[in-house]
């Protein structure tokens, strides 16, 4: 990636708004003392130069790294990214670095505003998993001379090293599993369609329904699920439809464990018995997915390796061995374990 660009200072944003450096350092600090004025001019220069407080200059030499990379997930509540980031950290830590860990929960706005507060503490690159379609923030901070490796999700134009599933791959397998069950009514629950991995995983979807001939029902469908209790219902709406699903194919973990939480619930009422619920198959793994009261499937990968791949692409342009080379994709396989329950 080259040498790094050269960082706005406070002098120089102190210059750009005509006020003296400690203003700008009160403004930056709450604005104690700090005409209102006076702090939109300085928060002006701040946006139009790209500055970043570096909360830890103290600390780095002139012409040292910090040693920091940081690392923004999505959702910092499901296991699943707890162990990407482990895989990060444990590379990180073979090479004699440390992470900075963020959560975005799937906000560009709180995405943007996290990689703003790691650049002001001097990490070296990012690892990130976006959380929408837009990369201005990682534009800057690649202009910035700090690399970017994305995670799991890709950007549309954002030229960037970065690793992925075979999304589509999976989908479609698992579908197709489903379909030689016996399902023709298959129902489909993942999160929106806009994010990398639930177009991905709902083109597989489609694809392995037409490929024997089938066609999604509308009314099985449900695309908008970003948390457990989301899903779960969604899963009940799916049951209460006049023709309901035969089996469900979930599009990650969280709208699998929504999906039988929902099932768990009206089993417990008794009103039907295990086997009047649908199957289930679900992209990624979750704990005691042994115990499903019904029959079910994992499309399965390691999450470690994941953030360990991401992690060494990372590693690679900061030590220079990927040089100015052009970006790199990866996409992991995955594998579809039948019958988990």
């Amino acid at each position: 990636m080259g040498e790094r660009a050269h960082r706005p200072t406070v002098k120089e944003v102190a210059q750009r708004a005509g006020v003296s450096p400690m203003t700008v350092s009160r403004t930056l600090s709450g604005g104690r003392n700090v005409k209102p004025e006076v702090q939109e001019r300085v928060l002006a220069a701040v946006a139009e130069l790209g500055y970043h407080r570096n909360e830890n200059a103290r600390s780095i030499r002139p012409g040292h790294s910090s040693g920091l990379i940081g690392v923004a997930i999505t959702n910092i509540a499901n296991p699943y990214y707890g162990t990407f980031a482990l895989g990060v950290e444990e590379e990180a830590a073979l090479a004699g670095r440390r992470i900075l860990l963020g959560n975005t929960s799937e906000d560009a706005s709180r995405e943007a505003e996290l990689v703003g507060d790691f650049l002001g503490r001097r990490v070296d690159g990012l690892v990130v998993v976006p959380a929408a379609a837009s990369s201005a923030h990682l534009e800057h901070s690649q202009r910035q001379g700090v690399p970017v490796v994305l995670a799991s999700r890709r950007i549309e134009g954002l030229e960037a090293d970065s690793v992925v599933l075979a999304d589509e791959d999976g989908a479609f397998r698992g579908t197709i599993a489903l379909i030689d069950r016996g399902h023709t009514r298959i129902g489909y629950l993942g999160n929106a369609l806009s994010i990398f991995t639930g177009a991905r995983r709902h083109t597989g979807y489609l694809r392995a329904l037409a490929s024997r001939g089938l066609r999604a029902d509308p009314r099985l469908v449900a695309t908008a699920q970003q948390t457990v209790d989301q899903a779960r219902e969604a899963t009940r709406a799916l049951l209460r439809a006049e023709n309901p699903p035969t089996a469900i194919f979930c599009a990650n973990n969280r709208n699998a464990i929504g999906a039988l939480k929902e099932i768990g619930v009206q089993l417990a009422t008794g009103l039907r018995t295990a086997d009047a619920f649908p199957e289930i198959v679900s992209f990624d793994d979750f704990e005691l997915a042994e115990l499903s009261p019904v029959p079910l499937s994992v499309i399965d990968h390691d999450p470690r390796e994941l953030g360990r791949t991401a992690a060494r692409l990372l590693l690679d342009r900061l030590d220079g061995g990927g040089g100015e080379a052009a970006p790199r994709e990866i996409e992991l396989p995955v594998s579809l374990r039948l019958g988990v329950r």
